[in-house]
């Protein structure tokens, strides 16, 4: 069955990775693109969303731009990673495809309740414009048929040592949608760096010769040196396809159920994800939180999406 989906994003290159295997998996559909301010300002992001639907001959999909800012807090982003331009190591022309001038909320709240259990949430960046969404229509809650997002951690975080980057951009946000009452999944970084791109992956993906293949080889390995820059990792951990692969094979990620709260006011812990297994004092589960990766059927979806994109037989 093909899942109906709207991807929320914040383009940065595991972003991109994420819409290429979106386009490319004949399980997931792509209902709308949706842009944050996250890894970039708002006006890059959705600039990087046009461009990568541009390479890959996404036409049909509405691409929408959302929130320019968190809910409450300024705005932290991610150049040190992603560099300047966000998706450097590909040399992008002007975009063919252009956004529509609907608000991105706007357009998540009308998908949404036009299509009453049909569409999956796959927000991959900062949680503002979901978080926006269902306090603008609480009833979206009850419409979707559930939330799959990138972002959290059980076991410590990546842009501090307590929080992940896509929660500590906007906790606010992620307090609200954790607490919607929706049905959620958690990818967290405990599945997220399983997903390293090793040297096999680069040859599978060049071994495909095609423009897709030859701007995500370009893209991984600028990815690469600024992984290798800030934290000393040579084969870098494309976090948000995850997401994608969840929806698509959710046998690829196990989960477990959890309670899981944002924190808010620590000095030390502001964003951190605090997941409780155990479910101590009775309180009930509000998501299940991704555990593990099986990463040949992870590297396989891709590179068939690749293949698929690229039309290689």
């Amino acid at each position: 069955m093909t899942r109906r989906i709207i991807l929320d994003c914040d383009p940065g290159h595991d972003d991109a990775m994420a819409i290429l295997l979106a386009h490319g998996t004949p399980e997931v559909s792509l209902a709308a693109i949706t842009t944050v301010a996250g890894n970039h300002p708002l006006a890059l992001t959705t600039l990087n969303a046009l461009r990568v639907c541009t390479l890959a001959g996404i036409h049909d999909v509405p691409v929408a731009a959302g929130c320019a800012a968190p809910l409450v807090r300024p705005l932290f982003t991610a150049e040190d990673i992603h560099g300047k331009g966000g998706l450097e190591g590909h040399e992008w022309g002007e975009p063919s495809v252009r956004p529509v001038p609907e608000h991105a909320v706007d357009v998540i709240v009308d998908i949404v309740m036009s299509a009453p259990g049909e569409i999956t949430l796959v927000p991959i960046g900062p949680l503002t414009n979901i978080a926006m969404a269902v306090r603008k229509e609480p009833r979206i809650a009850e419409r979707v048929r559930e939330v799959v997002l990138m972002g959290g951690s059980f076991t410590g975080g990546n842009v501090t040592p307590a929080a992940e980057f896509n929660v500590y951009v906007d906790p606010e946000a992620a307090a609200i949608v954790f607490g919607a009452g929706w049905p959620l999944t958690m990818l967290g970084l405990e599945v997220t760096r399983k997903a390293a791109a090793d040297e096999e992956v680069f040859r599978r993906v060049s071994a495909l010769d095609s423009p897709v293949a030859r701007a995500v080889v370009g893209m991984l390995r600028f990815y690469q040196r600024q992984q290798m820059s800030a934290v000393g990792v040579s084969a870098p951990p494309v976090h948000d396809p995850c997401a994608i692969a969840q929806v698509a094979r959710p046998e690829l990620i196990p989960c477990r159920e959890a309670h899981v709260e944002i924190e808010l006011d620590g000095r030390l812990t502001t964003g951190m994800t605090v997941v409780d297994f155990r479910r101590r004092g009775g309180v009930q589960p509000n998501a299940t939180v991704g555990v593990d990766l099986d990463l040949p059927g992870f590297w396989d979806l891709f590179i068939g999406a690749l293949r698929s994109i690229s039309g290689v037989v």
